[in-house]
């Protein structure tokens, strides 16, 4: 079984092509051939498109929020980004069981046209005299709704070990859950921590996942090579490892505190005298600026009177480690799915590996945003390090179960 597993890490997706094998009676004329690769560089620039507007969006949600509805606060938040992933956890499904049974141009289309309504009507959530802050709430569900055709590509599917897919899909919840609730906290965390307005929080923060996204495609490009030697398990392990340091990293130690936000305390008291002292001893003299609105961590947040801060070359470490530790996860998640699921084109299968993924992302900011809201950095971060552990255990246990389809069915045929 050992050596199963060890061929299994440098087999080609659909196997070897030896004389006689099912594999082997597949001609694919030089036509098919260049038709495929430009449906391939299509889902590429597709998919490029769809993440620069994600990325674009997910810096702005918070300040957006605020901007149209004063009622909004972190927690809603969550709910707001999760409302995304929602609708494309709905929609993956349907529209991975409407690729198999009819052309695939039609749910890409229809996504499309879907996406433009609901980006339209994002844009124009201001407007209506209130409740402006649900009317994100449906337009960001109806940009996820559109967004599931980015991931109904057709992975092969055949007698597949079912726990093998069913770890996987977990080992790839997990792996967009962290991710998300990063994406979703970074932000608020920013701004709690620095004092930043949100014109630096938007600008600073854009610059970090821009960076992060240039570290991602060296990352993408290192692991292809690094799984040819030590294979794809190996690396996801080691991807998980890098995602639990960096985690670690970001809980907050010292004797260091947040500047607190006096601005919306008005007639509030602040509920321990010990706690009012250690916040009097950092008051600061009141900024020239007062049109930019109050800054830092707000006093509603319990935990800002007692919490250390997360420094930033602490949080610019922790960062770094993340966007090494995520792409590597995901992107041998995709790869061991693919080769686990075997020759057959599936797309429900792959419907279903989004959905959980989308799962990941409903709950990945809905937790992040109560927790962090109600408990701080501090909770929040330490519960991410246990479920990332609980993950590397996971994975522990089925990991000679994830072998490629095609490495299972020779070793069952010799």
């Amino acid at each position: 079984m050992a050596s199963l597993g060890t061929e299994a890490e440098r087999e080609p997706l659909l196997g070897p092509r030896a004389p006689g094998s099912r594999e082997a009676d597949v001609i694919e004329t030089e036509e098919h051939y260049r038709s495929r690769w430009r449906s391939i560089r299509v889902l590429y620039l597709t998919m490029f498109l769809s993440s620069v507007g994600f990325s674009i969006v997910i810096m702005s949600i918070w300040p957006y929020l605020q901007k149209i509805d004063q009622t909004a606060d972190a927690s809603f938040l969550g709910w707001v980004i999760a409302s995304f992933s929602l609708g494309q956890m709905v929609a993956s499904p349907i529209f991975g069981l409407w690729s198999n049974h009819r052309p695939r141009k039609e749910p890409l289309i229809v996504s499309i046209c879907i996406s433009v309504a609901a980006n339209c009507l994002y844009a124009y959530v201001h407007i209506p005299a209130s409740h402006n802050k649900y009317y994100m709430l449906v337009a960001r569900g109806l940009v996820g709704f559109g967004a599931a055709h980015t991931d109904e590509m057709q992975f092969p599917q055949g007698s597949i070990d079912q726990v093998a897919v069913v770890a996987t899909n977990v080992l790839f919840f997990v792996v967009l859950f962290i991710f998300a609730l990063f994406e979703t906290i970074l932000t608020p965390l920013t701004m709690d921590m620095y004092a930043w307005t949100q014109e630096q929080a938007v600008f600073y923060d854009g610059i970090i996942l821009a960076a992060l996204g240039v570290e991602a495609v060296l990352v993408f490009m290192g692991v292809k090579i690094l799984s040819k030697k030590i294979g794809e398990r190996a690396v996801l392990l080691g991807g998980l490892i890098v995602v639990l340091v960096g985690f670690f990293i970001l809980l907050p130690w010292g004797n260091q505190f947040p500047n607190i936000q006096w601005e919306d305390l008005h007639n509030n008291s602040i509920p321990n005298t010990t706690f009012g002292e250690i916040i009097i001893g950092l008051w600061k003299s009141p900024r020239e600026d007062h049109s930019e609105g109050p800054t830092g961590c707000p006093i509603e947040q319990a935990w800002c009177l007692y919490t250390p801060v997360i420094h930033l070359a602490q949080f610019l470490v922790s960062a770094l480690l993340i966007g090494i530790g995520y792409p590597a996860c995901n992107v041998m998640s995709y790869t061991l799915y693919s080769k686990i699921l075997g020759p057959k084109p599936q797309g429900v299968y792959m419907g279903w590996l989004t959905a959980s993924g989308s799962a990941a992302r409903i709950l990945g900011p809905v937790f992040i945003s109560h927790v962090y809201s109600y408990w701080g950095p501090r909770w929040a971060f330490s519960l991410v390090c246990g479920i990332v552990l609980l993950t590397i255990t996971l994975l522990a246990v089925v990991y000679k179960r994830l072998i490629a389809f095609s490495v299972r069915y020779g070793g069952s045929q010799e």
